[in-house]
């Protein structure tokens, strides 16, 4: 996982940032879900396939074809893979903040588990999304 400080942020305010998978019905899905319960308006978002999300990708050391995960960017650190829905978890507060009991399992584990449902996340889901919510548009980037 990759570092950054707040000055690499593309939003230096504190906000916090989520890129996610436009297309895939559980990426699309989990920046819907993360807008409607973030009520202090936390977060922003960024879609993978947008210049912005397409650099954030390279940034990171991800290949921004395979969008192989969300990449979730709060105070100042990047959150890959499972710890990036923990750490997106956290942000909203009880009862949302119990899926951190994830970060129980080992990284490995937690990883090889994402991995599994990001690889067959077409397979799972439909490619179509239903396009973004209100709460959601309202704090897309790109």
């Amino acid at each position: 996982m990759t570092r950054a400080t707040s000055s690499d942020m593309p939003d230096a305010d504190g906000t916090d940032l989520i890129l996610f998978d436009g297309t895939c019905v559980f990426c699309s899905g989990f920046a819907r879900l993360v807008a409607r319960h973030d009520r202090a308006g936390r977060f922003r978002f960024v879609t993978a396939h947008s210049p912005t999300g397409q650099a954030l990708y390279r940034r990171y050391g991800l290949d921004p074809e395979a969008m192989e995960t969300n990449i979730v960017l709060t105070g100042g650190r990047a959150h890959l893979r499972m710890r990036a829905f923990t750490a997106a978890m956290r942000r909203l507060g009880w009862p949302w903040k119990a899926a951190a009991v994830l970060d129980l399992l080992p990284l490995g584990l937690a990883d090889r588990i994402y991995g599994v449902i990001a690889r067959n996340r077409y397979v799972f889901g439909r490619r179509d999304c239903p396009l973004p919510s209100a709460d959601l548009r309202a704090r897309l980037i790109e």
